[in-house]
């Protein structure tokens, strides 16, 4: 097998137990102040910025335009008069022309060639009008889409502000073609684009200089997707940043990077069958034709935004603004361009060029990343919500509503863990005594005392007579711990699930507005906690259970997407009512009673030793 390597690691230019049991109680306590730590990182991990992008030096750009740009010579029998004296083709205005299908309408301008807009139509901003997947400030500062990138940037800003000549002007629907040219000066540039009724574009370009071919790439500049936190004199409605990636394919295997780690204006030749601009739910992915020969320059800036969102007069810090150029080695640049949602049933539609020439390699379905070992359940899990919604119909409402039934099913599912936890919180009770007795023979000794082995050897030997699994409660918590986490990569990762509506909730994958959720949270799990019987615990620790955890939960869950929350929450309610019929069977009043005689002892109202009942 062919070594695969990660080509922004390379060299530039070279390629790509005690009453209900203390201690299962206190490995249930420990997993679930584990999840609520991991949650917090998470959170406040997301608020630092990145560090700063290491920057390409000019000797090292001078090297690179060396090496890697074909020599400016005149071709043989060419002289510069005879170039000079060819015709010119330019435009003598600028003008626009629009291309539109039932996905996309794309705003063309022949300066330079390039896109001023890409409006998915049914994909809409925080304002209720189609997406624009070009931010105009940042568009402003880098460039427009489908721009030139070359190695000497007095050619490059000369072909991105020319006047082309364009095949058309003023509206067209696809399926149809839009060419550019303009020539002037030596230089002869073609842009041809290729529509139809998909996302895909295919395009084709060359840049001629006295008839000599320059390598100029195509160019997606300055990231994509909903970017509300670059909109001028205003904070974003969520206070979430955009997470940009480069994704790519070579020879199959599909790899990624975060945007901090991109260095910025370096080349890499690699056969890639496809490079992707990503964020969470769009992606801007070029196909080259032939992957062979394919170039991919990363180009890493920034631009300074308030360090806090929901504060504009915070002090700015620098945040990344990624974007990459796509070309061909030999000059002529032949490749397809997806620019659309990360949905999976479109994405598993367009395939990269195989070995054989042929569109038979990787579809563009991994750009959607639901994780490794957590994709083994975060992509059922979004196949299954799929599935309800598809049931339920297109309403506006039915994602929330999938995601509540899915819940009620898998409560439903775990109840026979849940009635196992509950016998082996029991023997736990009822075996208790015994277990209190063992520990008081051995209570004088020093934690580093050899003999307090003894002690956990007969104390695992009552549990293997009394026939007691010390962690037989945790069962029904560990399944919820990866669900929850693939509950959160699928709100992360979905695209339909961005801006659908529940109620209140006008985005699932965004934040409680009216933090409506985050309070449910708090109340119902301190009812969970204050329900279940938990005999053997001290005060602070079932203050820490009853009160604290739930706040905590109810805090980090303020700022995560309130589908999640959803999901908690739904969760909650179930519990609170399975609970109710808990109480109400033979185990539950037996438990509660042997609670209540453990809390009199405790507190001195009952001296006299309880036997549990075998």
């Amino acid at each position: 097998m062919p070594e695969i390597r990660n080509p922004n690691l390379d060299p530039q230019g070279s390629g790509g137990g005690s009453g209900s049991g203390g201690d299962f109680r206190s490995l249930t306590t420990f997993t679930f102040i584990a999840l609520i730590a991991i949650l917090g990182f998470q959170f406040f991990r997301s608020k630092e910025n990145p560090p700063a992008p290491a920057t390409q030096t000019a000797q090292q750009a001078t090297q690179t335009a060396n090496q890697s740009a074909p020599a400016a010579a005149p071709a043989a029998g060419t002289s510069g008069s005879q170039a000079s004296a060819a015709a010119a083709i330019t435009a003598s205005s600028e003008t626009e022309t629009i291309i539109e299908n039932e996905l996309y309408r794309i705003v063309f301008t022949n300066r330079g060639a390039q896109v001023k807009h890409w409006y998915l139509k049914k994909y809409l901003d925080h304002t209720g009008k189609p997406l624009d997947l070009v931010q105009a400030q940042l568009a402003e500062h880098f460039g427009l889409p489908l721009s030139f990138y070359t190695y000497e940037p007095a050619l490059t800003a000369q072909l991105n502000q020319a006047l082309y000549q364009p095949s058309a002007t003023g509206q067209r629907i696809a399926p149809g073609s839009l060419t550019y040219h303009y020539s002037a000066s030596g230089l002869d540039v073609v842009k041809t684009f290729h529509f139809d009724s998909s996302y895909v574009l295919s395009i084709d370009s060359q840049v001629l200089r006295n008839g000599v071919p320059v390598r100029a790439l195509l160019c997606w500049p300055a990231g994509l997707g909903d970017m509300e936190e670059f909109l001028p004199n205003s904070s974003t409605l969520n206070s979430i940043r955009t997470l940009s990636q480069l994704d790519w394919s070579i020879d199959g295997k599909h790899e990624s990077m975060k945007s901090a780690k991109v260095s910025g204006n370096a080349t890499y030749d690699q056969p890639y069958q496809y490079a992707a601009l990503t964020d969470l739910y769009f992606a801007a992915a070029f196909l080259p034709d032939v992957p062979s020969r394919a170039t991919l320059v990363t180009l890493h800036n920034t631009y300074d935004l308030p360090s806090d969102l929901s504060n504009p007069a915070s002090q700015k810090k620098p945040d990344d603004v990624l974007g990459l150029a796509v070309g061909d080695a030999s000059g002529a640049t032949h490749l397809r361009l997806y620019a659309g949602p990360k949905q999976m049933d479109v994405l598993k539609t367009i395939y990269s060029i195989g070995p054989d020439g042929k569109p038979d390699g990787p579809s563009l379905s991994p750009l959607i990343q639901f994780g490794d070992w957590l994709g083994l359940i975060a992509k059922p899990l979004y196949l299954a919500l799929r599935w309800l919604r598809g049931l339920l119909g297109p309403g506006a409402y039915n994602w929330g509503w999938a995601i509540i039934i899915f819940t009620i099913a898998f409560n439903l599912i775990m109840l026979p863990t849940r009635f196992m936890a509950m016998k082996s919180s029991l023997k736990m009770m009822r075996v208790q005594p015994k277990v209190d007795a063992i520990r008081r023979r051995y209570a004088n000794l020093k934690m580093n005392d050899p003999k307090r082995s003894e002690m956990n050897t007969e104390m695992m030997a009552l549990y293997q007579a009394e026939g007691v699994n010390m962690y037989g409660s945790c069962l029904p918590m560990l399944p919820q711990i990866p669900l929850f986490f693939a509950y959160f990569r699928v709100l992360q990762n979905a695209v339909e699930l961005r801006q659908a509506h529940w109620f209140w909730l006008t985005d699932l994958s965004a934040p409680d507005p009216l933090h409506i959720l985050p309070v449910l949270i708090i109340v119902s799990m301190f009812l969970v906690q204050y329900m279940t019987p938990s005999p053997g615990m001290d005060a602070s620790q079932r203050r820490m259970m009853a009160i604290m955890s739930p706040v905590i939960m109810g805090f980090v869950l303020w700022h995560y997407a309130s589908g999640l929350a959803l999901y908690w929450g739904t969760s909650n309610i179930v519990n609170i009512l399975m609970q109710l019929g808990v109480n109400q069977s033979s185990m539950g009043k037996e438990m509660h009673a042997i609670a209540a005689r453990r809390a009199q002892k405790k507190a001195g109202a009952n001296p006299r030793v309880v036997q549990g009942k075998r």
